[in-house]
């Protein structure tokens, strides 16, 4: 297996957007390496790279992890133009974070001019649910209004961690071959002109 057979494994850019705090890292570091990490520093932004398999094919998943902080703003609109699916992250014990959701996703609409792309809303710390501040209908209401799925996780006991990774890349993975399907229609489309 030399260069070319790595090459040819997809990839799948996977984007993780949400406020401070609500546990995009700890997610990330849980689906990476399945460790929980309890304190860290806030994120600039982290990229992470793994092979995996994704319904017995090989592929690759790229993961941004990219800081809650607003200060970064500048740089947030190229890492959206980079993303093939997002993760929209908020913690179901800070109501805040669930009501801060709209404008992440109102900028990546706005940036990728594209309301079709890849992306599932994720209540996290759902280990706490004695904490919770964010109802569980509530939530799935925002996501069927958005037509993406709502995904509850926790990154401390990794409740639906692999799922909500897994999910998500089928849905890049299942755009792309949608993408190459109309392109191979026009080609032959085009073919029948001459």
């Amino acid at each position: 297996m030399g260069k070319k057979a790595k090459q040819d494994m997809p990839l799948h850019k996977v984007i993780m957007v949400g406020s401070g705090g609500v546990g995009k890292s700890a997610l990330t570091l849980q689906y990476m390496y399945g460790d929980f990490v309890e304190e860290y520093d806030p994120t600039k932004a982290d990229s992470y790279r793994k092979k995996i398999m994704l319904d017995n094919q090989p592929c690759q998943i790229d993961i941004l992890d990219t800081a809650g902080q607003e200060e970064y703003a500048a740089i947030r609109d190229n890492y959206y133009r980079s993303g093939e699916g997002f993760l929209c992250v908020f913690s179901i014990c800070e109501y805040e974070s669930f009501m801060h959701t709209q404008e992440f996703k109102d900028q990546i609409a706005r940036v990728l001019d594209d309301d079709k792309i890849p992306f599932i809303l994720v209540g996290n710390k759902s280990d706490l649910g004695q904490l919770r501040k964010v109802n569980h209908d509530e939530a799935a209401a925002r996501a069927a209004e958005w037509n993406c799925p709502y995904i509850e996780t926790s990154a401390k006991t990794r409740q639906n961690v692999e799922e909500v990774y897994t999910s998500l890349m089928r849905k890049i993975q299942d755009r792309k071959e949608g993408v190459k399907e109309r392109e191979r229609k026009n080609k032959k489309s085009k073919c029948l002109i001459l």
